[in-house]
């Protein structure tokens, strides 16, 4: 059965991400502090979700410390503010192989099994964790990203035992044909939450009628949210609105509110507000997020 328009739309704000995009722009937060003003802020333009990734504060690397993570996710908590903690849980998956002897250790690899991917989610339980759907060519060079059936059955089940909602990170046709299979065999408790990432090189192009094409395989107690990178951002939330979606916005995907102009998180949450508005639709509150997606509520 077509989707249709989606009438109630859930904002998610995706803070910092994992790349390289600190000396980007001064608006990236990195210290937890700095990471949980973003979510408040973002929140209060309208964002029922905040998406957090944490970084060394000294040095705006991507990290995976569960120390970071906690006194982000406490001073979120400890806010007057109420929103949706959504936790990357896909570090610990990169590869970086060497031409000539793939097998020897390389810089930048940071390559984990399953379980050591999710001590902060099973210390902080967030509302919401990302499972990163499959493996693929990260970009240009010599860079994979790691995320093998076997794992992610194993994330799948470990998430179902602590009642984390995974958002099921899908970059491509293949990673949404496995999340099907774990639906299936009831790894996935309904309503899956999908999230369609289009634009990540080499995954899924930023490409609408391949958009359309993803959300005809999905589920169909499926809710998806959608996002795709840089100035396809602010457009790709109508694309998702449109073909029945939610939608993600943040600097974790693009830097600028518009050309040579760069943005704040809470800036591209107002602006997706008036984009989904636009559309004759209404922004969910975090309350009415967590009864969309099936969540277990606030902790």
């Amino acid at each position: 059965m077509p989707r249709t328009v989606n009438r109630q739309v859930v904002i998610t704000a995706a803070l910092t991400g994992a790349a390289d995009s600190v000396g980007k722009s001064p608006h990236v937060p990195v210290t937890p502090a700095q990471i949980a003003d973003d979510a408040i802020a973002a929140a209060r333009a309208g964002a029922a979700v905040v998406h957090v990734h944490v970084r060394h504060p000294e040095t705006g690397i991507r990290s995976r410390d569960v120390a970071l993570y906690r006194e982000a996710a406490r001073l979120i908590r400890a806010s007057e503010v109420d929103v949706v903690l959504n936790l990357t849980a896909g570090m610990g998956g990169d590869l970086v192989i060497d031409q000539e002897d793939p097998l020897k250790p390389v810089d930048g690899t940071d390559l984990v099994n399953a379980m050591d991917r999710l001590p902060h989610v099973e210390e902080l339980r967030p509302e919401i964790a990302t499972l990163d759907c499959g493996s693929y060519n990260f970009g240009d060079g010599s860079a994979l990203y790691v995320s093998t059936t076997d794992m992610l059955r194993a994330g799948a089940k470990r998430f179902q035992e602590l009642g984390v909602k995974p958002e099921l990170e899908v970059f491509d046709s293949g990673q949404l044909w496995f999340a099907k299979v774990m639906h299936d065999e009831g790894l996935i408790d309904a309503p899956a939450l999908v999230q369609l990432c289009m634009g990540i090189p080499y995954g899924a192009p930023a490409d609408p009628g391949l958009l359309q094409a993803l959300v005809n395989l999905l589920p169909e107690d499926a809710q998806f949210t959608s996002f795709a990178l840089g100035r396809d951002q602010l457009p790709w939330v109508a694309q998702s609105v449109l073909l029945g979606g939610h939608a993600r916005v943040g600097l974790e995907d693009n830097l600028y509110l518009a050309r040579g102009v760069k943005a704040t998180n809470a800036q591209l949450v107002d602006r997706a507000v008036t984009i989904v508005e636009g559309l004759g639709a209404s922004v969910a509150t975090p309350a009415e997020a967590r009864a969309i997606f099936g969540l277990a509520g606030a902790r």
